[in-house]
């Protein structure tokens, strides 16, 4: 049991269960029943993904830019209604596969490494 962490459109691993959305807008001209036959997600959550703001710097972020993005992701993500559902997610990934995912192509430079990193930190089970 653990929280694989995605590439949304990719597809599917082995046991890799539901598919969670941490995007901040839904994918361009596919329509909402396709979302999961095409491998993009499951469940929406886009409490989960940064701000516009951030977004736009991470897209444009050079090695100083990318670790004022880190942090100002982190401090949205310790806000407590989405502190909780960080909680709950890990408490969840030792009863159950699940995975997380963005679009973007790049972990190293997407929200998901940090995402990896915030579940570790609440000691939740992630795939390698």
């Amino acid at each position: 049991m653990a929280v694989h962490i995605v590439r949304l459109g990719s597809a599917r691993g082995a046991n890799e269960g539901p598919r969670f959305g941490t995007v901040r807008r839904p994918p361009r001209g596919v329509p909402r029943s396709e979302y999961a036959s095409r491998d993009l997600y499951d469940v929406w959550l886009p409490n989960l993904a940064p701000s516009e703001e951030l977004v736009k710097l991470a897209l444009s972020a050079d090695e100083r830019a990318w670790k004022t993005f880190v942090r100002r992701y982190r401090a949205e993500m310790k806000t407590p209604d989405v502190s909780r559902v960080l909680d709950a997610l890990a408490a969840l990934s030792h009863q159950t596969d699940f995975a997380v995912g963005c679009y973007c192509e790049n972990e190293a430079r997407c929200h998901r490494s940090v995402l990896r990193e915030l579940f570790r930190e609440r000691g939740a089970s992630v795939a390698d």
